[in-house]
């Protein structure tokens, strides 16, 4: 190993010695970290759909969706600590252009959860798993509407904008409700009664709909965005895989709520419906599922782009593993339903490149968390 590589790994001996105080874990904490729960669960998730049988690989995945409900519960605390003791500095989010949209991470990050009490839960706690994923859900539910409505509407009132400073996080607070409306579309064949099938399926629908077609607006205005003022600063390389997100998510919930529909309309007195949701499901998912590709092979040629002027790091990598995980598990998923082996190939190498990706980010974060370093918040810099 180089020495630059062993400076990489090497863990100073005091931990937070680039803090004057442990007291700035908590008044410098964001949402932003809330990234790290989103990425660690969605390889949770994609682990436990890899295509090849790989001894203990459906352990390691649970392993990290128990260690991933850690994190979150960490977080939690961590944040609403800052609330409590340092008010005046975390209500400064409200009026920031870039921090506020990360508020988008905490309901996606929880979303990750409520699939693995369903991916894993069911298993091991029986029913009881899917009564707390579907409490869970309603309350993931009415944070993804409320980021989705709330931060935009700030954007209008409070924030400065502009179209060269713009980034592809104007998507984070957005496609909060699309992911919900993945977990709901898991969530409806677990129920045991009809009518709460039906409300689930229906909310779910309403949610990628109050998600999805904004997102697909602001992709349009990024491409501008790009065309005019070219790419952002380096510090905010991973935003370009930020457009694969809604994109994979698009196409998964689609999918799953495709999926589910036939079943859940039959037993509600509306079978006619049933193959259309299921059709559209299929042709959308792939429609979209197209899309990410031509997104995925630009974000590819950004990225080494930007390795060529050097990539400093900063908590903002994990913007790599979500986007990235959710178009895998969008694959995955294609590949159960259309008999071409390719999307399963394919999936699987996406697993792959995920679960390297997140080993890298994994340890870079600790070793700035311990440092200290990665706890920043920008709005009390503005000071």
């Amino acid at each position: 190993m180089t020495d630059a590589a062993l400076r990489t790994f090497a863990f100073p001996l005091k931990p937070l010695s680039r803090l004057s105080s442990p007291r700035e874990v908590v008044r410098q904490f964001t949402p932003n970290w809330f990234a790290a729960t989103m990425g660690t669960g969605i390889l949770a998730l994609a682990l436990a759909q890899f295509p090849a049988r790989v001894q203990g690989l459906r352990s390691v995945a649970e392993g990290l969706w128990l260690f991933n409900i850690g994190l979150f519960a960490l977080f939690s605390v961590l944040y609403a600590a800052r609330w409590i003791f340092f008010f005046d500095g975390a209500r400064r989010i409200f009026g920031h252009s870039v921090v506020s949209m990360f508020f988008g991470c905490i309901p996606m990050g929880l979303a990750t959860i409520i699939n693995g009490f369903l991916a894993f839960g069911v298993a091991r706690w029986g029913h009881v798993a899917v009564d707390i994923a579907r409490a869970l859900w309603w309350l993931d539910a009415g944070l993804a509407l409320l980021c989705g409505v709330a931060v935009p509407f700030l954007m209008f009132t409070r924030q400065s904008h502009g179209l060269e400073k713009m980034t592809a996080v104007w998507l984070l607070p957005v496609v909060t409700a699309e992911v919900a409306a993945v977990s709901g579309g898991l969530l409806t064949p677990h129920l045991a009664d009809a009518r709460q099938q039906l409300d689930v399926l229906i909310a779910s629908y309403a949610l990628w709909a109050c998600s999805a077609p904004l997102a697909m607006s602001i992709l349009v205005i990024l491409v501008l965005r790009m065309a005019i003022h070219k790419l952002p600063p380096v510090g905010m390389a991973a935003t370009s895989w930020l457009a694969l997100g809604p994109i994979g998510t698009g196409a998964l919930g689609l999918l799953v709520l495709g999926g589910a529909a036939p079943a859940v309309f039959a037993a509600n007195g509306l079978a006619d419906y049933g193959p259309a949701a299921s059709g559209i499901g299929l042709i959308g998912g792939v429609l979209l599922w197209g899309y990410g590709l031509w997104w995925m092979a630009t974000a590819v040629l950004i990225t080494l782009r930007y390795l060529r002027q050097g990539l400093p790091f900063n908590i903002g990598w994990w913007g790599y593993t979500f986007p990235l995980g959710v178009y895998a598990v969008a694959t995955l998923k294609l590949a159960t339903i259309l008999p071409i082996p390719a999307f399963a190939v394919f999936g699987g190498a996406l697993v792959i490149a995920l679960a390297a990706l997140w080993l890298i980010v994994g340890a870079r974060t600790v070793r700035g968390a311990w440092r200290g370093d990665l706890f920043f918040s920008p709005c009390l810099a503005e000071d």
